[in-house]
């Protein structure tokens, strides 16, 4: 490990901060590494800046300490007695000590940084041992974390690798907090965020995808730093970690706060939710518990094209976000599993959102993007206000098959997102992968919006061969399957009657 007070590389810094999580294996379930990490990674960053902001204060002002410790010269405040080096000192009841100085920072710096390190139960032995804490203090202790050490940058780069290393450890949770980068880097170029926007995200997670949104700005070489960024999530311990993410990046203007976006919307103006210029999200997909009977007389007027059914609020969010859309700039991307774009119990309120001319384009993608689900995704685009040449007009994108697997999960390289995105960009017909598709026509397939329905190439047969249409032997088809299903159902009849004779 390189001495405490030299530059850390990339390579380095990773090693680090998985080596802290390494340290709980065994003791903790992998579930919780990122609630302990990063809120101990967090506190150690702020601890370390504050000193390096306090020493170049001193130098400036010849020694003057009652000026370096003023709070106009540090980003955030440490209180007497709430330093990592203070935490350090302590040998037992660590837990109980980590948690007061956590507490007293948070409640130093009120406005940025209530509630920021979460509800962890650091008290609790059984969990976490004094010498589990005290190896973890050591091993943080290793490196200065300093601004110098470590540019918001590279830490930030290394904040989005963690994030990443605990989706792959955690199992079933990792879609709360975690959605696929390459997927989310293909959203934000799709989506083109510009300088000076709002950009909001209902279901944040840990504020990947609007974060994205913003450096990609600042990768075009755009001012990034008016770009407004909001976000809601309903988890408090990863609303916690979106805010730190945000902090650790040094955005200077962002609104992350928890709640649940369909029961309690946070962002509203004018008695409506407020209105974006971007919306992004991946939302929870099919949600069963969630208040079906309140969306019938919504307060913020969000149930403009229907109530979903119960066990599935895909179509709330939906109408959430289309909401959130600002009626000149307002365009939105979602991630969603392929129900969407067909299943019956909602085609009402999808023939009313097409109606509308609001749908822009519909991506299909491949397999296992989404974390610990082997399902096909999609990507909808919808915009308030289409381009001429886009009214009236849907463009398809089938692109399952441009995609990378490794294991069990799945990424798009380079030239997928390229491939994709230029598709998008030139909303023309591309055979067998991208098609412009009238309303019209979807309107005769009764607002069915799925990908295969509208690519002549998806039946690998040629139909000029064949002495009878293939329109002809699916419809045969169809008649057979209803067929067999009167039979087993008829079957099953007879077979209760016997039972029930006997």
């Amino acid at each position: 490990m390189n001495p405490a007070n030299s530059h850390v590389s990339q390579q380095e810094l990773e090693q680090y901060l998985w080596g802290a999580a390494t340290l709980l294996r065994g003791g903790v379930d992998p579930g919780e590494y990122k609630n302990i990490i990063f809120s101990l990674m967090f506190f150690k960053r702020i601890s370390d800046v504050y000193d390096e902001e306090l020493e170049e204060t001193l130098k400036e002002s010849d020694g003057d300490l009652e000026y370096a410790q003023f709070a106009e010269n540090h980003r955030f405040i440490v209180p007497d007695g709430s330093h990592w080096k203070d935490v350090r000192e302590i040998t037992t009841d660590v837990g109980k000590a980590i948690q007061d100085a956590m507490r007293e920072i948070e409640k130093a710096n009120p406005d940025k940084l209530e509630g920021i390190f979460g509800d962890g139960n650091w008290t609790n032995k059984d969990r976490l041992s004094d010498k589990t804490l005290i190896d973890l203090l050591e091993h943080f202790s290793s490196l200065k974390l300093t601004i110098k050490n470590v540019p918001q940058d590279q830490f930030g780069n290394a904040y989005e690798y963690l994030i990443k290393k605990f989706a792959d450890d955690s199992g079933h949770t990792a879609a709360e907090f975690y959605t696929n980068r390459t997927v989310v880097e293909l959203m934000a170029l799709i989506m083109n965020p510009k300088s000076g926007e709002s950009i909001y995200d209902p279901t944040c997670g840990s504020g990947g995808m609007l974060l994205n949104s913003l450096l990609l700005v600042k990768k075009r070489g755009e001012e990034y730093r008016n770009i407004k960024l909001y976000g809601q999530e309903i988890n408090l311990i990863t609303s916690a970690i979106a805010r730190m993410n945000m902090f650790i990046h040094d955005v200077g203007d962002f609104h992350i706060t928890r709640g649940d976006t369909l029961e309690n919307p946070a962002f509203i103006k004018n008695d409506r939710v407020q209105q974006f210029d971007m919306v992004i999200a991946n939302p929870p997909y099919s949600i069963k518990k969630w208040n079906q009977s309140g969306w019938t007389k919504d307060p913020w007027g969000r149930n403009i094209y229907g109530t979903p059914p119960q066990g599935c609020a895909d179509y709330a969010f939906f109408q959430h976000i289309i909401c959130s859309m600002k009626e000149d700039t307002g365009r939105c991307g979602i991630l969603y599993p392929h129900g969407v774009l067909e299943r019956d119990s909602e085609q009402k309120m999808r023939a009313k959102i097409i109606e509308d001319d609001l749908v822009d384009c519909v991506i299909g993608l491949g397999e296992n993007l989404f974390y610990n689900a082997a399902m096909e995704s999609c990507l909808v685009f919808c915009k308030m206000n289409k381009e001429p040449h886009k009214k009236g007009k849907i463009l398809f994108i089938d692109a399952k098959e441009d995609v990378t697997r490794e294991k069990t999960q799945s990424f798009l390289e380079p030239d997928h997102i390229e491939k994709i995105h230029n598709a998008y960009v030139n909303y023309k017909d591309v055979d067998g992968f991208a098609k412009v598709v009238d309303i019209t026509k979807i309107r005769e397939n009764e607002y069915n919006l799925n990908i295969s329905l509208y690519f002549d190439n998806n039946l690998y047969i040629d139909n000029e061969l064949l002495e009878t249409p293939i329109e002809t032997y699916i419809e045969n088809w169809k008649e057979s399957s209803h067929h067999l299903k009167c039979s087993i159902a008829e079957l099953e009849s007879i077979l209760k009657e016997i039972i029930k004779n006997e």
